[in-house]
């Protein structure tokens, strides 16, 4: 459930941020809505001196509008009051910039901070953060995004056919170098380290880097094409800058983050250097997300990590590997592409069990071809090997903007049949 948004997701005045919320209350949904607003702004459980009319008046948080939706007879969550009724709503709520200025840990403090651990709520979720234009003119967001991506990539149009490193733990930096020529002969645009592999005795940061970045250079002298590799620099800050320079300097062009791992504040220090791509993996998002009455949206989500400056958000893919329904995904995809004042979009990075059986569908349910699409098995297992796998991609995807359904493109590419028999028995196509 989305809650209904101007472009910035706010119809509120100019200098206050909204945000808006699924609720369920075993109270009258405008008591329980008062206690969010005091609870995350000027307010505590008993009035305290100094918490005047014109403090509150200046500084107390609003309730803007509520809409009930139903009244269900058991509570979603644990912990709540006792009633024989609990009500559902959409609540937005709405706060004075001047609460926490252009700060993003304070911003998320207040958007959702504690509003989880009232007792006078069996469910919360953050559907979607409305940011006025004051808010948001200090932000760059993506330094690279759509265009800047396309052009260290080389793809100036479709989208950006990748792979991930797979097995993802294992490696030795010799044989991922191995694969990485492999596919880039294969004519790969992008390949990403698996987010479980950072900095492993097995594998070092150093070492392998070496080991890709000799590869990546020499397919770009030999064929005038540098594929884009996303090193996963997730760890301790320190490390992580320096990691981020050793790619700058090797000829790199992309660093990964996983940024439920590392956290906010580390995220935009690494996207403010601006000199390389960064590819924001949100490992850890079933956790914000799976439940229906907990959690964020993917919308809040993203306007988050645009803020913050990634240049590419992972929105899973259709009929996925994991829990996620399509719609879902599609919305995902949207909120990447959404418009945030002048935030350019960020790229929305579709993967999770995909291979090119989903792409007719993908593309007809979004529209648009600004897109990572990543086959981690859905290329190395392709069953005549992972040039065949990439060759098969383009294929899928060709037919995808042809307008061709999966039956029309198995029709027009006979071959398509083999990596069908395999990765369809997997997972049923959309």
């Amino acid at each position: 459930m989305n809650a209904a948004a101007g472009e910035n997701g706010s119809g509120s005045a100019p200098d206050r941020l909204t945000a808006s919320y699924l609720v369920e209350t075993p109270l009258a949904v405008a008591d329980a809505a008062a206690v969010m607003a005091g609870e995350q702004s000027s307010g505590t459980f008993i009035d305290v001196p100094g918490e005047t009319e014109a403090l509150k008046e200046r500084f107390a948080a609003r309730v803007e509008k509520i809409s009930e939706i139903s009244v269900v007879p058991t509570p979603a969550l644990p912990g709540a009051q006792r009633a024989s009724g609990y009500r559902r709503a959409i609540v937005e709520i709405s706060w004075p910039i001047e609460n926490f200025g252009h700060n993003l840990p304070a911003l998320v403090s207040t958007v959702q901070g504690n509003l989880y651990e009232l007792s006078q709520f069996s469910g919360i979720r953050l559907l979607d953060i409305g940011f006025p234009r004051s808010f948001l003119r200090p932000f760059r967001g993506p330094c690279f995004g759509v265009p800047g991506t396309r052009r260290l990539a080389g793809v100036e149009k479709g989208p950006l056919i990748g792979t991930i490193v797979k097995p993802s733990i294992g490696l030795t930096p010799a044989q991922t170098a191995e694969l990485v020529a492999t596919v880039a002969r294969a004519g790969i645009d992008f390949i990403k380290d698996d987010e479980l592999m950072a900095d492993p005795p097995h594998s070092p940061f150093a070492t392998r880097l070496e080991a890709v970045m000799g590869v990546v250079r020499e397919h770009a002298q030999r064929t005038g094409k540098k594929v884009m590799y996303a090193f996963n620099i997730s760890g301790e800050m320190d490390d992580m800058l320096r990691n981020y320079d050793r790619v700058a300097a090797a000829g790199g062009t992309c660093v990964m983050v996983s940024l439920n791992s590392v956290g906010l504040a580390a995220t935009r220090r690494i996207c403010g250097i601006g000199r390389l791509a960064v590819h924001g993996h949100r490992n850890g998002w079933g956790m914000l997300n799976r439940y229906p009455f907990l959690g964020m949206d993917f919308a809040a989500y993203a306007k988050i990590w645009r803020l913050a400056g990634v240049d590419h958000l992972h929105v899973n893919g259709l009929s996925n590997k994991f829990w996620e329904p399509d719609d879902s995904v599609v919305h995902s995809i949207e909120s990447c592409r959404a418009p945030l004042g002048g935030i350019p979009p960020i790229v929305p990075v579709v993967s999770s069990g995909q291979w090119g059986g989903q792409a007719p569908a993908t593309y007809r349910q979004t529209g648009t071809a600004d897109l990572l699409y990543l086959a981690g098995g859905g290329i190395l297992a392709h069953p005549d090997g992972p040039v065949e796998g990439v060759r098969a991609l383009r294929l899928w995807w060709d037919a995808a903007l042809a307008g061709l359904t999966f039956d029309q493109a198995m029709e027009r590419h006979p071959e398509l049949a083999r990596p069908a028999a395999l990765f369809g028995r997997i997972r049923p196509i959309s």
